[in-house]
């Protein structure tokens, strides 16, 4: 068993490739299949043995009270941290010094949808003596990092040693001791500690060659995570209102908890939020609907 119990999970962000399903909630609260995006990736970290959470905030910080009211999921406890002005991953951390202390940390962004390995990663870590390890993937959209053995040597190319070779996951196991290079009060990005330890030789590689990994940030994506979780949960929530007459596809639509949808209504490929209203005689493809609909549309978010 880790260390490691508690993560800090990154959910101040403002969700702006997702708008507008992001005006009226923080990105990581957007509903996936039934349920807050950010909720897998809190039974993730809990599977790997975390019982404590922090999570940041920023954007409609209140909504975040109304979904853990008795600030815990499960048998887990969350603290939330509020970010007047955003502070970046680097600030973030620094913000949270107090629920740090002296101890390990996971940290986790909260709008990404993976498989990977934590045990793994957090028993990895342990063994290292790395003040951070970071997961990464061989292969990805985006491989700036530079790996050399079980070392990350550069990122970025900052150092100008590499341009890179793997994929950061945004999910790394950090040491308390991190805090010292990063400045208090500061708007700044954990890349230049991370970059700081590299030159210290202190700077770990995870790499994951079998896991999956999907960034929740656009509409298309959005729309993939949805069929990626079918297979694992209903379509239609069971406290959902659906009429006898409506015409709903179930290979491509997901109907939220208390949703309702009405006569002669006919869906396909959409996504109802729990407690939207689908007027009857509504058409809808492609759509999510987040407040109402009524009529005919095609590729909307309403």
């Amino acid at each position: 068993m880790s260390s490691i119990h508690k993560a800090f999970i990154l959910g101040a962000g403002l969700g702006t490739r997702l708008k507008p399903l992001t005006d009226s909630l923080p990105k990581p609260l957007v509903p996936l299949y039934h349920e807050p995006m950010v909720n897998y990736a809190l039974r993730h970290c809990m599977q790997a043995g975390i019982d404590s959470f922090a999570i940041n905030t920023h954007h409609i910080p209140e909504a975040w009270q109304r979904y853990y009211p008795e600030n815990k999921i499960e048998q887990a406890s969350i603290e939330f941290f509020h970010e007047e002005i955003l502070l970046e991953t680097g600030g973030g951390i620094k913000n949270i010094a107090s629920y740090i202390r002296d101890e390990p940390l996971l940290v986790y962004n909260g709008d990404i949808l993976t498989d990977l390995d934590l045990s793994a990663l957090l028993e990895a870590h342990d063994a290292s003596g790395n003040l951070a390890t970071l997961a990464l993937f061989p292969s990805g959209p985006n491989c700036n990092v530079a790996v050399e053995g079980d070392k990350i040597v550069d990122m970025r190319n900052a150092r100008g040693i590499h341009p890179g070779t793997h994929q950061f996951t945004g999910i790394y196991c950090i040491q308390p001791e991190i805090l010292d290079l990063i400045p208090a009060k500061e708007k700044i990005s954990i890349v230049p500690a991370f970059l700081a330890l590299a030159e210290q030789g202190k700077l770990g590689a995870f790499v994951s060659e079998t896991a999956t990994w999907h960034d929740l940030g656009s509409r298309a994506s959005y729309f993939d995570a949805h069929e990626l979780l079918r297979s694992k949960s209903t379509p239609i929530h069971p406290k959902a209102n659906i009429d006898p007459s409506a015409e709903i596809c179930l290979d491509t639509c997901v109907i939220g908890h208390n949703a309702s949808v009405g006569a002669n209504a006919k869906l396909s490929h959409t996504i109802v939020w729990p407690d939207a209203t689908i007027e009857p005689d509504s058409q809808l493809s492609r759509c999510i609907v987040r407040h109402s609909a009524s009529g005919s549309h095609s590729d909307k978010d309403l």
